[in-house]
């Protein structure tokens, strides 16, 4: 290969943000970061604890200065605490509280367990107004449906996280709130018009650009009135037009997961790894699903396209100055990690009492990262109607299937009631009359993740309230739908921060 080559591929690698699997890093990535990789993304089956992340992050940068990046938006989606629940509460919590100091604080507290595993780029916020109730991937990702409470939050966000160093990721550009389609299995449509995007979706994003954030994500959603039928993960007109030209971003434009169908199904992922960098898009996230030999091939396809004059080697050199400019922001001043500092991933959490330092020095305990999450989770929940002492209590949990975003990451109440009898259960097949038979003469507390949107849930929480009117309901989704209980909490978020201030107000 001609050094002309090297030079070439070398550009091309640095585009890319590549997954893998286990937790420790392959020799394959290893030696791609030596040959200029861009970076990695991590997800919950890369992370055991917090040591082992701490690890597999410093070899990481041994191989080369990576862009070490995850999806830490607190709540529901989270991959430090992928196996035990998140200790914040999550976007929509914060939106109900809307105190966009406490969410200040919860983002820098985020940012320092992601700044002390040696994480530089966190996937977060979601700055989406959701404004449609059945949303299948957004919901509690958000802040919530008006734009401006939106944006105050998602500039709030912005502000903690990049306070201790860690790169803010403003997502999903140019908005998915108003989608009733998962653009993981297929492309969304927002068909609005220019003004309205502009004073509904565009909000938050021309705030959090005004307040410095240092990377945007991509949505593959298409905008007939922007993009046609293309999704903007792959359109000019969005990503160099809109972003670019009319909200005049020049920071790092990062796409979500490129293996989503939306893409694949559409382009394919070496495809649409080409037609993205030609739209304006500088680091690509390949998601969970690529392996090196398709990394190979993504690599090669973007070699070729610019051989061929489908991508001009100018754009490759742009993307790469702005990832390089990331980079340096993200380790001046220099890292100071430890593995006690991570905080609420640390299984002996409870007991710590010990201080982090991020990457400017500053400290913050763990015990404070903990109790900010729980204060805000306190503070969002909402109980309505009057909860009578619990006597020897029947939890219902009703199963909800998980969205692909978060992935299979425990919730509900268990934690925080260990007397109580707990049943999951999924709602098509429950046994109405043998669960209200097990529940005679004792306290009946039924839990739910979105009602709304699945009508299986509806039916069977309605059909126990009915025979047993003093339920107690919980609501760990967006509270849209609820039956008339005698008791009803919406916490609004699933994390364990929210599951502990529900059972607070119900043991109370």
């Amino acid at each position: 290969m001609s050094q002309s080559d090297r030079g070439l591929r070398r550009l091309a690698a640095g585009t890319l943000l590549v997954a893998f699997q286990g937790t420790t890093a392959p020799d394959w990535v290893l030696r791609e970061l030596e040959h200029g990789l861009g970076g990695v993304t991590l997800f919950g089956f890369n992370v055991a604890d917090p040591g082992q992340v701490l690890a597999l992050t410093t070899a990481l940068r041994g191989a080369g200065e990576p862009v070490i990046s995850l999806d830490e938006e607190g709540g529901d989606v989270t991959r430090l605490a992928y196996h035990v629940g998140s200790p914040y509460p999550g976007n929509a919590a914060l939106g109900a509280v809307d105190d966009v100091e406490l969410t200040r604080r919860v983002y820098r507290a985020i940012g320092s367990e992601l700044a002390a595993c040696g994480i530089n780029l966190d996937m977060a916020p979601s700055a989406d107004v959701n404004t449609e109730a059945d949303n299948p991937v957004i919901g509690t990702r958000s802040f919530g449906t008006e734009p401006e409470l939106v944006a105050r939050h998602t500039v709030a966000a912005v502000q903690g996280l990049q306070s201790v160093n860690v790169a803010a990721c403003v997502k999903h550009f140019p908005g998915h709130g108003a989608t009733r389609v998962d653009s993981h299995v297929a492309v969304p449509v927002v068909d609005v018009s220019l003004d309205v995007l502009r004073e509904r979706e565009l909000v938050p994003f021309r705030a959090a650009i005004g307040a410095g954030a240092k990377s945007v994500m991509t949505a593959h959603v298409a905008v007939p009135a922007v993009t046609g039928h293309t999704p903007a993960t792959l359109s000019g007109a969005a990503l160099t037009g809109l972003l670019r030209g009319e909200l005049g971003y020049d920071g790092v434009v990062v796409t979500d997961a490129l293996d989503m169908q939306a893409i694949t199904k559409s382009v394919g992922l070496a495809g649409g790894a080409v037609l993205t960098l030609a739209a304006g898009s500088d680091l690509l996230c390949l998601g969970p699903l690529p392996t090196y030999d398709d990394v190979q091939a993504i690599i090669a396809e973007i070699v070729s396209a610019v051989r061929e004059g489908r991508l001009p080697e100018s754009r490759l050199e742009e993307a790469a100055a702005r990832v390089a400019a990331l980079r340096s922001w993200a380790a001046a001043p220099a890292r100071t990690a430890a593995v006690g500092a991570v905080g609420a991933v640390a299984a002996d959490l409870d007991s710590a009492d010990q201080n982090s330092t991020g990457q400017n020095g500053a400290k913050q305990s763990v015990a404070e990262q903990k109790v900010v999450g729980l204060h805000a989770a306190r503070r969002a929940v909402r109980l309505t109607g009057s909860a009578a002492p619990l006597v020897e209590p029947l939890v219902i949990e009703v199963d909800t299937p998980p969205t692909i975003a978060v992935g299979d990451v425990p919730w509900g109440v268990g934690p925080w009631l260990p007397d109580a009898e707990i049943l999951r259960v999924k709602p098509a097949a429950a046994d109405v009359p043998g669960l209200l038979a097990k529940a005679d003469g004792r306290s009946l507390v039924v839990v739910v993740k979105d009602a709304h949107r699945h009508h299986e849930s509806q039916d069977l929480v309605s059909a126990l309230v009915s025979a047993r009117p003093d339920t107690t309901v919980i609501e760990m989704g967006l509270p849209v739908w609820r039956p008339d209980s005698a008791a009803y909490i919406a916490t609004y978020g699933a994390a364990r921060a929210n599951a502990q201030a529900a059972v607070e107000l119900l043991t109370a």
